[in-house]
């Protein structure tokens, strides 16, 4: 999985969790706009425990992120494997479904802003694992025997659901938000092994749809600062999305329902459940979302909570269930054991090298694995690690607001590589600002300061910069300036802000 998907430690959200690592190790970093790297560090134990871990073992904290991502490929890896041998499927099927989710964990989530399988740490990064654990234990018998008059559960029946909790509020405990919908995926799933399914999911339906209406109302009213930032997460909105984004969500659903389908009687109950869950669960987020979020809403609470995020357990589920389906039926064949997993590894691999080239073009500047003991050729990381060697840690530093979408950036955070503050930028810290609306305002201040900051003269960024303290600047190599730059490479450099 690591050789396929590539390994990016300071990239997209894993830097932002980064950042907070290493306020958590050093509260002497980010002095100034502290909240952008702090504000997600009261939901999660995350941070706390990566740092736990770097202080307890003293090993340096890029091994210590590396250790923990390998060990979360190997758990997402034993989570779905643990699915699928309670799904009494045939070895051979077991490892299509393990070898599939390693080649496809970095396709795209819908238009979720997501992948399902991170190529850094974050804090999803074992919240989904553990979600995935539940869901397995889940599908569990939980039988209830009467005796003396009372109801009990079996003691095997006993632990499975207790450990179906632990794995639940240790995900909780990393990703609430993520760890409410996993619950709500083994509630969906629960009800539809009833009798009764039809009308549960129907009953959890309206549920959704009403406690979605009454957190719509009762929101209260959002200043001008955090409409905008809520309005800038495109992905929030159904009506903003490309046709191929739509095509990503119902893929999977009619994906799981072929599934149902054609391998009606070749499949056991339990994959029948989990496709069903899984549809009903894509069906109601769905809705919720058609319904409830809107960019012109009075309110953008629904989409803040952002209901097709639960497409990434779906994802995660449909890929396993469709690759353990072909290979059921690639075994009804006449073809021998040998025959069918030389079919299989041959597919996956065709598959490996379409993901590994998807993610060579997604990060073109960098290299596949920046691995610790590796010095970045990224140009901007190169950058950002002078400044963390060569500048105060009191220093304040402004960027193009777009910067971490510029050609040949890699979308290579500056907080976490260079450990300095920084004005907010549009894109990661519009994300924060968007869920935290406390820090709309800012955010907002920030952008509009640092737009086309590379395109301005002197006199109009120094108006723009000096009166909020900032003391240095990136810039592109060619922008014009009169001010000392004491680094630069052949894509940025690095400024002094005159006082």
């Amino acid at each position: 999985m690591l050789l396929i998907h590539g390994y990016h430690p300071f990239a997209e959200d894993g830097g932002v969790y980064l950042a907070g690592i290493e306020y958590r190790l050093d509260p002497s970093l980010f002095p100034q706009l502290t909240p952008f790297v702090t504000a997600h560090l009261h939901y999660s134990v995350f941070s706390y425990i990566v740092a736990g871990l770097v202080r307890f073992t003293h090993i340096p904290l890029p091994w210590a992120l590396l250790a923990v991502y390998v060990f979360s490929l190997w758990l997402t890896l034993f989570a779905a494997r643990s699915i699928l041998k309670r799904c009494g499927l045939h070895p051979i099927a077991q490892f299509a479904g393990l070898a599939l989710l390693a080649t496809w964990g970095t396709l795209p989530v819908a238009g979720t802003s997501l992948v399902w399988l991170d190529p850094y740490l974050t804090a999803r990064s074992l919240s989904t694992p553990l979600s995935l654990l539940a869901i397995g234990f889940a599908l569990d018998s939980w039988p209830i025997g009467i005796s003396r008059k009372q109801y009990n559960f079996s003691p095997a029946s006993q632990r499975s659901l207790l450990f179906c909790l632990v794995c639940l509020l240790l995900a909780a405990s990393l990703h609430p938000l993520m760890a409410a919908y996993a619950a709500a995926m083994i509630v969906g799933l629960r009800c539809t092994r009833s009798p009764f399914w039809r009308k549960q999911g129907s009953a959890l339906a309206a549920i959704a749809v009403f406690l979605a209406a009454v957190l719509q109302a009762l929101a209260p009213s959002e200043s001008p600062a955090v409409v905008l930032a809520s309005v800038s997460r495109y992905y929030w909105y159904l009506s903003q999305w490309q046709w191929y984004e739509l095509c990503g969500l119902a893929g999977p659903i009619g994906v799981l329902f072929l599934i149902l389908r054609w391998n009606r009687n070749h499949t056991s109950q339990s994959v029948r459940d989990l496709c069903r869950t899984s549809i009903l669960g894509g069906c109601i987020a769905t809705l919720v979302n058609l319904l409830f979020a809107h960019r012109n809403a009075p309110t953008h609470l629904v989409a803040r909570l952002q209901p097709l995020r639960i497409f990434l357990l779906i994802y995660a589920l449909m890929t396993i269930l469709l690759a353990a389906a072909l290979a059921q039926r690639l075994l009804a064949t006449r073809l021998s054991l040998r025959s069918c997993s030389l079919v299989l590894t041959a597919v996956f691999l065709a598959n490996a090298a379409i993901l590994f080239g998807a993610q060579r073009a997604t990060y073109p500047a960098s290299q596949h694995l920046e691995m610790p003991w590796r010095a970045p050729t990224n140009a901007w990381s190169q950058a950002f690690l002078w400044i963390r060697d060569n500048t105060p840690k009191k220093a304040l530093f402004a960027l193009d607001a777009d910067y971490i979408t510029q050609p040949g950036e890699d979308a290579q955070t500056f907080r976490a590589t260079a450990q300095r503050s920084a004005l907010p930028d549009f894109s990661k810290d519009g994300g924060e600002a968007s869920i935290t609306p406390g820090l709309a305002q800012l955010w907002l201040q920030g952008v509009a300061t640092q737009t086309n900051l590379s395109l301005l003269d002197d006199t109009t960024r120094d108006t723009r910069l000096k009166p909020l303290g900032v003391t240095w600047m990136v810039l592109k190599s060619k922008a014009p300036t009169r001010h000392t730059c004491p680094y630069r490479n052949t894509t940025v450099k690095v400024c002094q802000v005159d006082r």
